[in-house]
């Protein structure tokens, strides 16, 4: 299992672009932390998602 945002989901072995993705998640607009280290955009694509990770996703939201 992976720990996405508190949730534990079974995503191991998916990329994390595949993820961000499938859950529907505008990636230009987020930004992607993975066992206390920040992902660059460039890499979503070659990260992999591993058992018993923790991944904090965050959306950067306007407004005013």
């Amino acid at each position: 299992m992976v720990t996405i945002n508190g949730e534990a989901l079974d995503v191991g072995g998916k990329t994390l672009a595949a993820y961000l993705t499938q859950a529907g998640y505008e990636q230009t607009r987020i930004a992607v932390e993975r066992n206390g280290e920040i992902v660059p955009k460039a890499k979503y694509d070659e990260t992999q998602l591993q058992e018993g990770d923790v991944v904090e996703v965050v959306r950067f939201v306007g407004g005013g």
